[in-house]
Formats: C-alpha cells, sequence, structure tokens
C-alpha cells in the first residue's frame, strides 16, 4: 500500500508540473525535518505574512524523534524565504542602495569611493620605487626602464585584470572579503562547520535547473565532495581564517607604511632627523584612529576631494617629468624590459619583486571595501581614473631618474618641482592618512562578517549611516589597531623593512583570495575548466613568486606582522572551535518532548502571568537551560517563547521575513519557537520594546495563519468525505491548490489530544480522538487575548549562559584551550542580549556549565 501511495504522489506531482513555480510548489517532507512550520528547510509558511495569494501556513509540532520518518506530500506557497534565496531577489527586499539617486549624487558617491576604496593603492608612488632600489641599485637607465616596466605590467595584471575585472564580481550581493567570498560557499554548499545548518539552507528558490552539461556535473561532484570531507571543509575554514588574519595585520602595517610621507619632510628641511619624523608620524596615527569613528560617508566626503587632487596631482607631476627629463620612458610598455631588468640584476631583480608588489598594494582593500559602494562605480572610478594617474606618476618618477640616480631613495618628493614642494607635500600626507583608513574600514568590514559567522569574539558594532548599512565602526578593534601600529612604527624605524612585512600581508590575503574565487568558479560560476586553470596558474603562481622573494627577507624585522596575523588566527580558530562544540553538547544534552508531555502544561510547577523570551542557540529541540529554569525558578511564564538569533549566509533579511514560527507542544502549553533571523550585513539596533512589538506581531499573525489552515484542512475533509477518494485536490477562492490525499499538518486539539500523522498510504485516514468541539473563530480569539494578556503582564527575558569546561580525562591541550583560551574570550566578549536596550529589571539568568 505504501508503494500505491508513493505512486499517487508522484502523480500528482506531475500534475502540478504547469503551474507557475512561483505560485505554489510540492515536496515530499520527512516528519523528523519538521522543525520549523513542519518542513524544517522550508520555513517560508512560519512567515506568511509577506505571502501576497493569502496562502495559509502549514503547522506542525516539534519532533525529536527522529527515526520517524514517514514521508509526506506537501503544498508550500511561494518561496520567498531568506533561508533559500538571496536577499535582494526576495520581494520587498530593500534594493540597491545606489539605485535612483541623482546626478549630484553620484559626484558625492564617486569623491567617496576616492576616499574610501582607493587611498591604499593611491598612495603606493610614495614609496614602491625607493624600496625597489634600495634592494636592486640602479646601474643605468635600462634598469629603470625594466623596473618601470615591471612596475606597470604589476598594476595591469593584479589590480586591473584580477581584481577589477574579475574578484570584483565574486562578490557576495555588494558585500566583499575574504568572508564573504566564504559565505557565498556555504550558501551553495554545507561546508560549515558550525552545525546549525538547517536543510533550507541550501535550498535556493530561485535556483533553476541548467541544461546538462560537464561544468554542472563538475559542480555538483565539487559540492559532493565538499559537503562529505571533514577535512576539506576544516581546510577551507583555515584557509579563511588565515585569509582574514592578514587582513587584520595589514590594517596595521598599511597606517605604518603611508605614514612614510612624513619622510618628505627631510627633502624639504634638512635640519629634520628620523627622530622628528617618527614622532610625527605617531601623532599623525593618533589622529588618523580618532577620526575614525566618524563614519565612512562623513570622513570619505570630507577627503574624497583631497584624494581627487591627489590623483590629479600624480599625474600632472608624472606629465611634467616626462616632458622635462626622459619622453623614452614610453619603452617600458613593452615587456621585454622585465626579462633584460632581471637578465642584468638576477638575485637582485628578485628581491626587487618585493617592492614592486607595493604598487599594487590595496588591491584587496578595493574588495573588502565593497560593501560600501557599488561594483560598476568602483570599477569605472579605478580604470578612468585611479589607473591612469598611477601610470603617468611611476613613469614621471622614472623619467626623473634616467637623469638622477642616486636620489631614489626619496624619488617622489625629489621629482616635484620646487615651486609646488609644500602643497604636495600638504596634499601627500593627507592622501597618506585616507589611505591608512582604506585598510582600517576594510578591517572592520572583514571583522563583523567573521563575527556574525561564528568565527570572532562579538564587539560593539556602531553603525555611522542611517542610509547605508555596511558602513560600520568598531571601537575595541580601532584602538587596538592604533596601538599595534604605533608599536610596529616605534620598533621598525627602515621604511624597506615595513615594506617587506607589507608585501607579506598582501600576498597572504591575495593568494587566499585566489584560492576561493577559485572555488566559486567551479562552484557557483561554472565556467570552463580552461579557464578556471588559466585564472589558477596565471595569478596563483604569479602571487608566489612574489611570495618568494618578500619571504626572504622575513628575518630582517618583518617577522613581527607574521607573529600578529599568527596570533589574530589563533583567537579566530579558537573562538569557532569552541563555538563549535558548545552548540554540539546543547544539542546532545537537549530535554525530551516525552518529559514536557508528562509534565503537563503546568511544566510541573506555577504559571505566572507574562512571557518568557529564553534565548537559545538551538534551532531544533527543547534547550537544556529550560530544564535548569524549571527547577530553579519557583515559578515560570504562562507564554514561553524560545528565541534564536541566527545569522544566515546572506547579507540581509528583509524586515517582514525576521522570525519564523512554528508550536513546540499541544496548544494548551502556549509553548512556542522563534527564529529571529539576520544577515551578516543586517543592523540590529532596535530597542527591546520594537523588537517585543514585531515579535508578538508576527506571533498572531502566525497563529491566525494556522486557525486559517486548520478550518480549510476541515473544509477539505468535509469535501472529500462526500466526493469519495478519488478526489485529490480542491481550488481555494484565491486560486491555490491543496492536497486531500495527505493531511497538511499534525494538529493538536485545544486540551491537548491529538489527531494522530497519517501514513504515506491514502488509506490509512486520520482519526480524531474524543474531544469537545469548540467553534475555531472562538479559539482563536481566546488565543489571542490570551497572549496580549501575557504581554500586559509583562516581558521577561531569560538568559541561560551556558559555559563549556573540558572533562578531566581530555588531553592537556584541549584543557588548555577551553578552559582558558576560550574562557578568556567568552568572559570578554559582548552578550548578544546587549544588541537589545533591556533594561535589568526585565532580566533573569541562570548559569549552566558543560563538559566537553
Amino acid at each position: 500500500m505504501a508503494e500505491e501511495g508513493e505512486s499517487e504522489r508522484a502523480e500528482a506531482v506531475v500534475a502540478m508540473g504547469s503551474m507557475d513555480s512561483s505560485e505554489s510548489r510540492w515536496v515530499f517532507q520527512d516528519d523528523d525535518d519538521s522543525e520549523i512550520e513542519g518542513e524544517e528547510g522550508d520555513g517560508d509558511e512560519d512567515e506568511d505574512e509577506e505571502d501576497e495569494d493569502g496562502t495559509p501556513p502549514r503547522t506542525a509540532l516539534d519532533s525529536d524523534d527522529d527515526g520517524n520518518a514517514a514521508h509526506r506530500l506537501i503544498r508550500t506557497g511561494p518561496r520567498i524565504d531568506s533561508f533559500d534565496v538571496e536577499a535582494l531577489e526576495v520581494p520587498g527586499a530593500p534594493r540597491n542602495d545606489y539605485e535612483g539617486i541623482s546626478v549630484g549624487r553620484r559626484i558625492v558617491i564617486a569623491c567617496q569611493i576616492l576616499g574610501v576604496v582607493f587611498g591604499d593603492v593611491g598612495t603606493s608612488p610614495l614609496y614602491a620605487f625607493s624600496v625597489m632600489f634600495t634592494k636592486a641599485p640602479i646601474n643605468g637607465n635600462e634598469d629603470v626602464i625594466g623596473a618601470l616596466s615591471l612596475v606597470l605590467y604589476t598594476l595591469i595584471i593584479i589590480p586591473l585584470v584580477k581584481y577589477v575585472l574579475i574578484v570584483l564580481w565574486a562578490n557576495d550581493d555588494g558585500e566583499g572579503g575574504t568572508f564573504a567570498l566564504y559565505s557565498l560557499i556555504c550558501r551553495h554548499a554545507k561546508v560549515s562547520l558550525l552545525p546549525n545548518q538547517l536543510p533550507s539552507d541550501a535550498r535556493i528558490s530561485s535556483f533553476r535547473l541548467k541544461v546538462p552539461s560537464a561544468e554542472l556535473e563538475r559542480s555538483l561532484k565539487i559540492k559532493e565532495r565538499l559537503e562529505n570531507s571533514l577535512t576539506l571543509k576544516r581546510l577551507l575554514l583555515i584557509l579563511v581564517l588565515a585569509g582574514t588574519s592578514m587582513v587584520i595585520a595589514d590594517g596595521v602595517v598599511t597606517p605604518a607604511m603611508s605614514v612614510s610621507a612624513v619622510g618628505g619632510l627631510k627633502v624639504g628641511v634638512a635640519a629634520i632627523g628620523e627622530a622628528e619624523v617618527m614622532t610625527i608620524s605617531v601623532a599623525f596615527l593618533v589622529v588618523l584612529f580618532s577620526v575614525q569613528k566618524f563614519g565612512t560617508s562623513k570622513v570619505g566626503l570630507a577627503v574624497g576631494p583631497a584624494l581627487f587632487i591627489w590623483f590629479c596631482s600624480l599625474a600632472g607631476i608624472g606629465i611634467y617629468n616626462i616632458i622635462k627629463y626622459d619622453t623614452s620612458v614610453f619603452r617600458a610598455f613593452n615587456p621585454i624590459h622585465i626579462y633584460f631588468f632581471f637578465k642584468r640584476n638576477t638575485s637582485k631583480a628578485w628581491y626587487a619583486l618585493g617592492g614592486c608588489l607595493l604598487c599594487a598594494t590595496g588591491s584587496e582593500a578595493m574588495f573588502a571595501d565593497l560593501c560600501y559602494f557599488s561594483v560598476r562605480s568602483v570599477q569605472l572610478t579605478f580604470v578612468f581614473l585611479v589607473l591612469p594617474c598611477l601610470m603617468l606618476g611611476y613613469m614621471g618618477q622614472a623619467a626623473y631618474l634616467m637623469d638622477n640616480h642616486s636620489n631614489y631613495e626619496q624619488v617622489f618628493f625629489s621629482s616635484i618641482p620646487s615651486g609646488a614642494f609644500w602643497p604636495i607635500l600638504i596634499i601627500a600626507n593627507v592622501a597618506a592618512l585616507i589611505a591608512s583608513r582604506t585598510m582600517t574600514t576594510a578591517t572592520f568590514s572583514c571583522i563583523k562578517q567573521s563575527t556574525v559567522l561564528g568565527c570572532f569574539p562579538r564587539l560593539k558594532i556602531i553603525h555611522t549611516s542611517r542610509k547605508f548599512m555596511g558602513q560600520i565602526y568598531i571601537p575595541a578593534i580601532n584602538w587596538f589597531l592604533m596601538v599595534a601600529c604605533v608599536i610596529l612604527v616605534c620598533s621598525i624605524s627602515s621604511i624597506t623593512e615595513i615594506g617587506n612585512a607589507y608585501g607579506i600581508v598582501e600576498l597572504g590575503v591575495m593568494m587566499m583570495t585566489t584560492v576561493l574565487v577559485t572555488i566559486v568558479m567551479l562552484l557557483i560560476w561554472q565556467i570552463n575548466i580552461i579557464i578556471v586553470l588559466s585564472f589558477v596558474v596565471i595569478f596563483l603562481g604569479l602571487e608566489l613568486t612574489f611570495f618568494s622573494s618578500v619571504l626572504w627577507s622575513v628575518g630582517d624585522g618583518s617577522w613581527i606582522i607574521l607573529v600578529f596575523a599568527v596570533v589574530m588566527f589563533l583567537v579566530m580558530y579558537i573562538w569557532n572551535y569552541g563555538s563549535k562544540l558548545k552548540y554540539e553538547t546543547e544539542v546532545k544534552q537537549k530535554m525530551s518532548m516525552d518529559l514536557l508531555r508528562e509534565l503537563g502544561s503546568n511544566l510541573g510547577t506555577v504559571r505566572a502571568p507574562g512571557i518568557g523570551l529564553l534565548y537559545n542557540e538551538l534551532v531544533k529541540g527543547i534547550p537544556a537551560i529550560f530544564g535548569h529554569f524549571l527547577t530553579t525558578l519557583p515559578a515560570i511564564h504562562s507564554m514561553i517563547i524560545f528565541v534564536c538569533i541566527k545569522y544566515v549566509p546572506v547579507p540581509v533579511v528583509p524586515q517582514s521575513e525576521r522570525f519564523l514560527f512554528r508550536r513546540v507542544c499541544p496548544k494548551s502549553y502556549h509553548i512556542f519557537r522563534c527564529i529571529a533571523r539576520y544577515g551578516y550585513k543586517d543592523v540590529r539596533k532596535e530597542n527591546h520594546q520594537a523588537f517585543e512589538q514585531l515579535l508578538i506581531e508576527s506571533l498572531e499573525k502566525f497563529i491566525r495563519r494556522e486557525a486559517q489552515e486548520r478550518s480549510l484542512e476541515s473544509d477539505s475533509d468535509e469535501d472529500m468525505d462526500s466526493e469519495g477518494d478519488n478526489c485529490g485536490a480542491i481550488i481555494a477562492p484565491n486560486g491555490s491548490l491543496y492536497s486531500l490525499n495527505a493531511p497538511l499538518l499534525a494538529e493538536y486539539t485545544q486540551d491537548g489530544n491529538t489527531i494522530s500523522e497519517a501514513s504515506t498510504s491514502d488509506e490509512v485516514r486520520p482519526v480524531v480522538e474524543a474531544a469537545p468541539s469548540s467553534d475555531p473563530e472562538q479559539s482563536l480569539e481566546r488565543e489571542l487575548s490570551f497572549i496580549r494578556k501575557a504581554k500586559e503582564s509583562g516581558v521577561v527575558y531569560l538568559l541561560g549562559h551556558g559555559d563549556i569546561r573540558a572533562r578531566k580525562d581530555s588531553w592537556f591541550i584541549k584543557k588548555l584551550i577551553i578552559n582558558y583560551f576560550y574562557a578568556f574570550l567568552r568572559k570578554n566578549c559582548r552578550r548578544g542580549i546587549a544588541n537589545l536596550s533591556v533594561p535589568h529589571s526585565h532580566l533573569m539568568q541562570v548559569g549552566m556549565t558543560y563538559m566537553v
């Protein structure tokens, strides 16, 4: 009989094939997956307040019986769930922040782009040639031409071709950086080590089957391999954490390198020595990090025009020097001069590669700062303004060096016309400060992404713009970077040593980005394997060559920045490891549903009026901390809502889709589960009153939808009884189609008696246990009235602080990591509830320790 049932369901699916997939879909469901609103991965029935066709949700109860896997055919409404779709594909979701803006506003944005994104790469002419020719001294004009050719083609290959034309398109809905790539990969394959994914995280509603091809087959094989291999998951996480730690280290070394512009004072004022330059540099750094709190928009708008003047000055000085000294520098566009440069200088030319790379520094900042601006605006600004000005600037310096071989240490300032020296010196120092901000803002962005994906301790994040949600400021990280940067400047005075450190962290990030973009190409873009291999061979090979050059000089002081990067990597890895162990332990020790049923609707205690919001991290099951509350407190609230703050691998979750609800127990228990979903780009700054109001409104909508479905199913059962078993579906007034061959929900009557679940065979009909009948409308109004009265009695936040300790028989390293390092990070991180300004009178906290 089960086989017949399966056959009939398959026919039903075929019959439904002509329907528009955006209107309704038929899916098979396992009962053990029905955690959130019946189907754990679907989730869209929970939040049907945004459904335009009025499709009622399907309701189910929590099930912990994982062995009871009964398949049912269910109808779902339009799949508009943020678990399943990218936020900008959801109706009503916020679109691109820069659509529909005026021309004047676009000019303002262009200034901000210069001030925020291109400051780092724009100041590289201050020191690139100085570091190169320190390692490979000039022996003739051909050396200058060869070095210039090397710089020009490095600019073309890395910033232009790799980042502007390729990598920027690998953004996660406008979000760039290492963790944005990781989030993009996680959304298309279950590669996250934190086991809180729902089936819906991998079911993208906007997915369309592609024509069978070798690329699609290869993509599916890669996806399966990534999901089934724990080693590959860990390796991918290690790559991402290594790249992010390099970005943070870059946030330290970039300001230290940029303030080298202060060294230009030694050219204009002979009395100024190295000690004075260091003092002024430290003062500049303090000012730089102090103004960071004013936000990207304000600071970017203020310094954007200054950077525009800087780029124009670069181009103007370059043209002046080319005309005055030597126009033959245009020969550098012939790449044969690179070969001659290496042939003449051999090992010295190889050492000089570390200095050459400095012309491409800031490329990763372009990608990491992408969250502030659109891809197209960044591309156009770089191609038509930044790149031409940089090329002219380097060509002008090379023309000057053709006649002044010995002035390479401060070649930029030495090549400035005497009448324009002091204005250009001021502009250069302003540009250097702007460049320092560029990498700092990129660091903030990467840390926020890593925090919401469970790889960095929670910190206070301030959103500095009401209009653009990606513009943030993290005070703790800002002052930490300032202290580290001042220490670096004071301990390493040589620009060559700082340049080596700069090259190490930049190349580390670049190589990680190359690997992750390659995975995106194979898994998501599904492009031809020849193109993928070409990308890997060209760019990874080039970056490894540069890396071998800077790594050879790591012993001269640049090892300090490597140590800093390793420390940041360990912080992130330990936090992720501890969070994973804590979550797995909470899943193993969750309460049994049978125990709650045995306790009865009073839960074995007194139910006091009010609503208790119990915060926990579980997306499925009853947290063990709830049992701790029951045994510790003399009473429990008349309504309990388990609230789980879950970050999903999408940038934005629309407000109308924020909450998912379902019942946890029979109706008389008044226990619900709520999953509050946020994207990693979302702003969590609502106060607790607004949060409570939105949560209660969403709960009431859920209960109304539930009642509508119950009523509709009741009508469907009557129609089926009158028309016979051959009738398989009905058409609702709104045009929606509903199956009558299997019930849409497992329902509990008002006093807790269940309607038994239907099996996969159509011959088994649900049998209603004896229960007094009641008017559905009256039942609905009674429950809504109960919720309102509970709300009037007050809302209390029940916080369970679950800590973990290593077992006595654990390895020493595990005890050290869990009991000391992770415990220290957890003790000093920001509590999740801190985002809601909840008065202490509304808080109730209970601690619990898990042994892992």
